[in-house]
């Protein structure tokens, strides 16, 4: 959120409002975007191969939390305090891409706002996945694959995919479930989004999109990180982060 030059986009959805019609019959036109972001980590090897060690020792010390997770291993959301440096290398990572993708409509050249970051880590065998849940407080939420799991193999059948439901359902399948939405010549609309993860990945998404992860049936170990950042008033967060 630093005013730098924002990556390139489509047309706004006002000004294809305003054009739709003219001179080319009916359109369609998209509205209210749900951003995702997608990036692949620079040197991931040597970061994942560091990120796994500090994890699997930490998961060695204690039993972890339980909260969307079934059957895996989640850590406490302090592993900025734990992860050393390949896990502020990832942290840096994602703040410069909410960044790029991001912006304060009252102040764009300078920001008032920062990021609040909490970080946690994830260890999912063969049978683990995550129910449908949210981050209510967050702006962004994140997650990294420092391990897919998958070893190699593209087979589908082995699961652990992210899933990113339609921020509209239920709603709109309510009245009439076997309907969708689609653009002519595309295939139709669906409610569910479904990301495969690879070892080096960074997929980046609002905070209120609801997400779950399939159930794994790899034959490795997934490892992987979230991140939740928080929008907080530069001042403030100064404030919290005095010692």
């Amino acid at each position: 959120m630093d005013g730098g030059q924002a990556p390139s986009r489509r047309r706004g959805a006002s000004a294809a409002v305003n054009d739709a019609g003219i001179g080319g019959g009916p359109q369609a036109v998209g509205l209210f975007e749900t951003p995702l972001i997608v990036d692949q980590m620079p040197n991931a090897g040597e970061v994942n191969r560091l990120l796994k060690s500090v994890i699997l020792a930490r998961r060695a010390e204690g039993s972890g939390v339980q909260l969307s997770n079934v059957a895996g291993w989640q850590s406490s959301s302090d592993m900025l305090n734990w992860g050393g440096p390949p896990a502020k290398v990832l942290l840096s990572r994602i703040i410069s891409l909410v960044d790029r993708f991001t912006v304060d409509v009252r102040s764009p050249m300078q920001s008032r706002y920062g990021w609040f970051t909490t970080m946690w880590a994830n260890v999912s065998p063969a049978g683990a996945s995550n129910q449908y849940h949210m981050h209510p407080g967050a702006f962004w939420s994140a997650v990294y694959y420092v391990d897919d799991g998958y070893d190699g193999s593209s087979e589908k059948g082995l699961g652990g995919e992210l899933v990113l439901s339609d921020p509209r359902m239920p709603a709109i399948a309510m009245n009439a479930p076997d309907l969708r939405f689609r653009r002519p010549g595309e295939p139709p609309e669906e409610w569910e989004k479904y990301v495969r993860p690879a070892s080096g990945r960074l997929v980046i998404f609002p905070a209120w999109l609801q997400h779950a992860v399939n159930v794994f049936n790899g034959p490795g170990t997934r490892i992987s990180i979230a991140v939740n950042l928080s929008a907080m008033l530069k001042p403030v967060l100064e404030l919290m982060e005095k010692p």
